[in-house]
């Protein structure tokens, strides 16, 4: 079988990273995005070679719009330099920042920066590179617990994920045509350095969390990685415009 590609954006640190490297263990070929730190993204390329994969890194702002005709060029160079491939088979939409402010005080421009990120940035990012992705490829964009249950503070944050959920959807039904399918993972509280570390250093907002989920603790970055990698096998190829919470049951 030919080797499957992924690119998976934001994945030189935290869940993208962890992501990265259970996809590249199961045999996928990564190109991965980083926003500022070269040398952290290069070093989890070398992680991926180590598995036996080929990996490469690539800069991108998730939130400029006006790059991705370049960034799309650079993808397209780095399939034929590396893989001497013109598409990729997989892509993640996991790119991200934390915002945490009450409703009544949230400003237009912390908005616009949340849209832009996980929003808009996604939409047109995952439109710019349909041409360079195989047909019967998967899509799998990445939500949060927070469009389903409300945590004070997550008012844009969380609607913005929401767009993403029905986005899938319509993904779904608009690239069928090509094979494409397209689901949304939904990961609840995660240990790792999003959003400042909160769940992952704060103690009582852990254990807060930890006695609101059905399996007793919060999740830590291989619960994720790991439903990733299941989530683009060929296992679960007839999955489609689904909606996945991985969060051990937060709130229910």
């Amino acid at each position: 079988m030919t080797e499957r590609i992924a690119l998976v954006t934001g994945g030189s640190r935290g869940l993208g990273k962890n992501a990265v490297l259970k996809l590249a263990a199961a045999g996928t070929g990564i190109i991965l995005t980083y926003n500022s730190s070269e040398q952290e993204a290069q070093d989890v390329v070398r992680e991926i070679e180590a598995k036996g994969v080929k990996g490469a890194a690539l800069q991108l702002n998730v939130g400029d719009i006006t790059s991705f005709d370049n960034f799309t060029r650079d993808v397209q160079k780095t399939l034929r330099t590396v893989w001497q491939r013109d598409a990729f088979d997989y892509l993640l939409n996991n790119a991200g920042t934390g915002l945490y402010a009450p409703y009544a005080e949230t400003t237009v421009a912390q908005f616009d920066e949340a849209m832009n990120i996980h929003f808009k940035g996604p939409f047109f990012l995952t439109q710019s590179l349909l041409p360079v992705m195989n047909d019967g490829g998967r899509i799998l964009n990445v939500s949060s617990g927070l469009a389903r249950f409300t945590q004070p503070g997550s008012s844009a944050y969380a609607a913005m994920k929401g767009a993403m959920e029905v986005l899938t959807r319509y993904q779904a039904k608009e690239l069928g045509a090509r094979g494409i399918s397209v689901n949304i993972i939904a990961p609840g509280a995660i240990e790792t350095d999003f959003g400042g570390g909160r769940v992952r250093d704060n103690a009582q907002l852990n254990q807060l969390l930890a006695s609101q989920t059905a399996l007793g603790r919060v999740g830590l970055p291989d619960d994720i990685g790991d439903a990733i990698a299941a989530l683009l096998s060929d296992n679960l190829g007839w999955m489609n415009a689904q909606r996945i919470e991985v969060s051990g049951g937060m709130f229910l």
